[in-house]
């Protein structure tokens, strides 16, 4: 069997976990019962050891995916030269009370001739690293460890049994089942199950999906967005919404972890946390598409985080906080896991969690002071929160710290973290003045104008004419593509124009951008990494904000080309054009929603995008 490649793959999920399921029908990665919990599937980072839980047609078979239009319901269809099948799968929203109860569902039909599926179901609990029973019922199968169960219920119709042929081997499950045109089957794979295995008649089964279609459609229709990229945006939405932990309303960089930024390299982290950057910015993107209650719990996520002041040597916050709120990431690699395409070592949890990176406190203060124009204005106890944090940045900023890309090559005074501080304090001024709240505006107003004088005496190279990574280099940084964004400098300053340029002559190509260069600005890892797409989106940004429209437009619609078949994008593309790096990338998403409502809007107006528009 060919392993499948990382943008071969939907995703699917209840807002508490998620799954990812192949073209060929198999889902690869599954973790259980929450998105940062052990994988129980992990065929996707080892296809031997990990587990995975395929359905697909007995004999030789085509097959291609889509998504139900407006929803999270996944569709892989299959062709032989018997017939055409369906497998369709989804997961029933979980709500959002924590719980380990989930349900994944597996539609399987027949849609015209005959077709036989083969099911084959091989769990790997916790990463593959607990030893699992099977026990066989008349309604299904049971598979556990001493702390978790995977429950197997069976769809079907009374006097179906000898439409299956069944066997268990080694503890993993074979099933055959013979289909002709209009038969409905299939599974419901649910976890913490309160009873046995039982029956499921076909129109629970139908009402399952129906229910969760109405869902999602309902919720879709919430957005404001008419834009030129509807159906694009819109995908990206749902994405975002797959990877939000809904009883915390925290949202996860990615559902995955371990996937290369080089195929065959050691970048290669866990995802599976939700960012304090990552979360400010979906707070903006979801409030300009209208989502305000996600962008008012993603709020509250900060406000909490903000008020609990648990970071540790990183300052009030740290960077990155699990689902639940809690902090302990400690990282540990894998190392019976073969790594996607041979990419070691396999990571789970995060070491940098508890890096100094000054740049996240201006990206929560961005967030929070936008959300606070658009009606969502910060209480008491939230504006305590936010005036500690900035009393807190007031004696901090000026110190070499890590940097938004989590480098582990030594701190530095980089550009973009004293950037992000300037936000931080602007943003916290403009609050205090428009809601009168108590606040030191003279030592905000006094740091905010000091690093304005630092970052454009240190931070700007007059031999490279462009703003440069960190003080006394000639490094470039896509971060510093924001520069215009957030309004620290006009898009029409000549000194931004020409940073503009030098970032196109050494970062950018054909549209796709590098963070940065890890051979001028050494990072601590061996190895390089694909352009960042995050970054190829900030840039089609840049350039609608300083008037360049035709080039804004024409590397917006190139970098469409580089979503997979069903509109997802990971971290980064590699050389060949192939997707690496975790997947989907929440942060690729987001910045793919403000890249295309601020060229819509510029476009309507023949004009450029200003700060706040």
């Amino acid at each position: 069997m060919t392993e499948a490649a990382i943008s071969d793959h939907g995703l699917i999920g209840d807002l508490q976990t998620a799954a990812l399921v192949s073209t060929d029908g198999s889902v690869d990665w599954y973790c259980c019962p929450r998105f940062d919990s052990p994988s129980v599937f992990g065929a996707l980072l080892d296809d031997e050891k990990g587990g995975h839980f395929r359905i697909r047609p007995h004999a030789d078979y085509d097959s291609r995916q889509l998504y139900l239009p407006d929803t999270a319901v996944l569709i892989t269809r299959f062709t032989t030269e018997s017939g055409m099948g369906e497998v369709v799968d989804f997961m029933p929203p979980a709500g959002k009370v924590a719980t380990a109860n989930h349900r994944l569902v597996r539609m399987v039909r027949c849609v015209r001739g005959e077709m036989t599926f083969d099911f084959d179901i091989a769990p790997r609990f916790d990463y593959g690293r607990k030893a699992h029973r099977t026990e066989m019922t008349r309604n299904g199968v049971v598979f556990s460890t001493d702390t978790q169960t995977l429950t197997l219920h069976v769809v079907r119709e009374p006097g179906d049994e000898l439409l299956a042929k069944v066997r268990i081997d080694e503890n993993d499950l074979h099933v055959s089942v013979a289909l002709k045109a209009g038969d409905v089957r299939g599974v419901v794979l649910e976890s913490a199950a309160e009873g046995p295995p039982r029956e499921i008649r076909v129109a629970e089964f139908q009402q399952m999906h129906d229910e969760t279609v109405r869902h999602w459609r309902n919720w879709l229709h919430r957005s404001t967005y008419k834009g030129r990229w509807r159906e694009v945006l819109q995908r990206s939405a749902i994405t975002l919404k797959l990877m939000t932990y809904a009883p915390s309303g925290g949202l996860v960089a990615a559902p995955t972890t371990g996937l290369p930024e080089q195929v065959g390299g050691e970048r290669n982290w866990d995802y599976r946390y939700t960012w304090v950057r990552d979360a400010s910015f979906s707070v903006y993107a979801l409030l300009r598409l209208g989502f305000l209650e996600e962008s008012a719990q993603f709020s509250q996520w900060l406000r909490d985080r903000a008020d609990e002041r648990v970071g540790g040597e990183g300052g009030p916050l740290n960077i990155m906080y699990r689902v639940d709120g809690s902090s302990d990431l400690k990282e540990e690699s894998l190392d019976h896991w073969s790594g996607y395409r041979g990419s070691r070592p396999v990571r789970i949890g995060n070491g940098a969690a508890d890096q100094l990176q000054l740049d996240i406190y201006g990206e929560a203060l961005d967030s929070i002071f936008f959300a606070d124009r658009r009606g969502l204005e910060v209480g008491h106890r939230g504006w305590v929160a936010v005036r500690e944090l900035l009393n807190w940045l007031t004696e901090h900023w000026d110190q070499p710290e890590e940097g938004i890309w989590e480098t582990r090559g030594g701190r530095k005074d980089f550009t973009y973290g004293r950037l992000m501080s300037w936000v931080a304090f602007d943003r916290g001024i403009r609050m205090a003045a428009v809601h009168g709240r108590p606040a030191s505006l003279m030592r905000w107003t006094e740091a905010r104008d000091a690093i304005y004088e630092q970052i454009m005496e240190k931070g700007w190279n007059p031999e490279s004419r462009a703003f440069v990574q960190h003080y006394g280099s000639d490094t470039l940084d896509s971060s510093l593509l924001r520069m215009s964004s957030v309004g620290f400098i006009s898009p029409y300053d000549p000194m931004w124009a020409s940073t503009l340029r030098a970032m196109e002559d050494q970062l950018v190509t054909d549209s796709l951008v590098y963070r940065y260069n890890p051979e001028a600005s050494p990072d601590g890892l061996r190895g390089s990494e694909g352009t960042f797409s995050l970054c190829s989106f900030m840039f089609v940004d840049a350039l609608a904000r300083a008037g360049r429209l035709e080039d804004a437009r024409l590397a917006f619609e190139k970098m469409l080309t580089y979503a997979n078949h069903v509109g997802l994008f990971s971290e980064e593309i590699a050389l060949s054009g192939e997707q690496i790096g975790n997947f989907p990338q929440a942060f690729t998403h987001l910045a793919l929603i403000d890249a295309a409502i601020t060229l819509d809007e510029a476009l309507d107006r023949g004009r450029p995008a200003l700060m706040g528009d």
